[in-house]
């Protein structure tokens, strides 16, 4: 679902059986945050992610030893590996033998264009995508004196002038994240290359922290991004559990409307005037809900006089008085009933939209 943001347009790409880029849907990624080299951990780690909705897991591949793991991720995994290479050039070619779908590789820091060129007729060969990185631990020294520093032309020059060495290579299966910590260099770096490139872009605010901070500083980045019609692939990158990441990125998936990633609890912040504990409340309401796959909009007010009319535009909701909830579908109040009864009979709700969506389906199914 696109919603109605325009997206930038990109060249189409393949990370094994997933496309990326070109009208796509948005991909959300993250990393595996395990020593590779510890297989069963790194295993675990990797079925926690897909169990979330990770759509792409990055691996670390830091020296020989870790190979091992990362195959037995390729053989496990049911999601695209990308191979997360540092400085080694053969590694990567090791990489793309053992058959990773995608290798990331900052060419600032692999050693030299005769290498670089190494991987990508490796990865042309095998039908593996390359993933261009571009940050300020590998941005150019020339970059970073004509710039004084990793700033948001730096970045794009970079990211810019790496692409069409890949172009001019014949090689075109790239995708390019630009990241920087901070997030208005970061919007600007992408502003820059999406006017001269249609390589797709992998987004995100880099070491974005942890806690409430990292969240909200990944949101903005990476929302503002989207907005503009920037990114085909995302990843929240936060201190702590990988999964975290996952959630956080459908999060902000859903909020623009880009993509359908379960149901959309709107609550509202409360006031004075609400009888009824309305965290509570929508808490019940989302693990009675959770487990749904379709995109729905359930609202939890606290208000049985403006409750309903406010959150017109759910498809179906709660509003709690002090003894009796009113439930109402499509902005219209169709019962009142007991408190302790409000989310069974809500749920009930739900099921009678599920059928009129299906009927809906297959009486005019170019309409929905």
């Amino acid at each position: 679902m696109s919603g109605s943001i325009f997206r930038r347009k990109s060249r189409r790409i393949r990370l094994g059986e997933v496309e990326v880029g070109g009208g796509a849907p948005i991909l959300v990624q993250s990393m595996t945050k395990t020593d590779t080299r510890d297989v069963e951990a790194t295993l675990g780690q990797l079925k926690r992610l897909e169990l979330a909705g990770c759509e792409v897991v990055r691996v670390a591949v830091p020296d020989e030893d870790a190979l091992e793991g990362f195959a037995a991720c390729l053989r496990e995994s049911k999601v695209p590996v990308v191979a997360d290479i540092h400085f080694s050039h053969s590694l990567a070619v090791r990489c793309i033998e053992l058959g990773a779908h995608c290798v990331r590789i900052n060419p600032g820091n692999i050693g030299g264009k005769q290498r670089l060129l190494e991987v990508v007729r490796a990865a042309s060969d095998a039908g593996c995508a390359i993933r261009i990185g571009v940050n300020s631990g590998s941005l150019e020294k020339r970059l970073w004196a004509k710039y004084g520093g990793p700033k948001a032309e730096a970045l794009a020059e970079s990211a810019l002038y790496w692409s069409a060495f890949l172009e001019d290579a014949g090689f075109f299966n790239f995708k390019v994240s630009i990241k920087s910590s901070d997030v208005v260099e970061n919007y600007r770096s992408h502003l820059i290359f999406a006017q001269k490139s249609e390589a797709p872009l992998h987004v995100g605010i880099t070491e974005a922290g942890f806690g409430e901070y990292g969240v909200v500083k990944s949101s903005v980045g990476i929302g503002s991004l989207l907005l503009n019609g920037i990114g085909d692939t995302i990843r929240v990158s936060l201190t702590g559990d990988p999964v975290r990441e996952v959630e956080v990125g459908f999060a902000i998936l859903k909020c623009l409307g880009l993509r359908e990633a379960g149901p959309e609890i709107i609550s509202c912040p409360t006031c004075g005037r609400r009888k009824i504990d309305v965290e509570a409340l929508a808490q019940r309401v989302y693990e009675a809900t959770k487990s749904l796959k379709r995109g729905i909009k359930i609202a939890v007010m606290g208000c049985e006089v403006n409750g309903p009319g406010e959150a017109r535009e759910a498809h179906c909701g709660i509003a709690g008085g002090r003894t009796h909830s009113l439930i109402f579908k499509r902005g219209v109040v169709i019962k009142k009933v007991p408190n302790h009864e409000a989310v069974e009979a809500l749920l009930e709700v739900i099921k009678d939209l599920e059928v009129d969506d299906a009927h809906q389906k297959a009486s005019f199914p170019d309409k929905v």
